[in-house]
C-alpha cells in the first residue's frame, strides 16, 4: 500500500533540504501514518486502516461509521 491515510487523504509532499551553505536538495515529507484496527460495532467486525494521527483524531470525534462513510464518497477507500 501506498503511504496514504485512508480516512483524511494526506499523502506525502514534496520540499527541499536546506543546507547550512543554502543548496537545495530535493526530500519527501511523509504523513505521520499507523497501522490501527477498529471495531465497527453496527457490522460486529474489525477493520484494518492505516490512518495519520489527524485520521485517528476525526476517528475519535466523529466514530468509525461516520469518517468510514466520509473516505468512500471521497474515493479514499476502495
Amino acid at each position: 500500500m501506498s503511504k496514504i491515510c485512508q480516512i483524511t487523504g494526506k499523502g506525502m509532499i514534496v520540499g527541499n533540504s536546506v543546507s547550512h551553505s543554502n543548496i537545495k536538495t530535493k526530500r519527501r515529507f511523509y504523513p505521520n501514518l499507523h497501522i490501527k484496527k477498529f471495531y465497527i460495532p453496527e457490522e460486529d467486525r474489525w477493520v484494518t486502516l492505516k490512518v495519520s494521527a489527524a485520521g485517528i483524531r476525526n476517528i475519535s470525534k466523529k466514530g468509525i461509521s461516520a469518517c468510514l462513510k466520509e473516505a468512500f464518497e471521497k474515493g479514499y477507500i476502495k
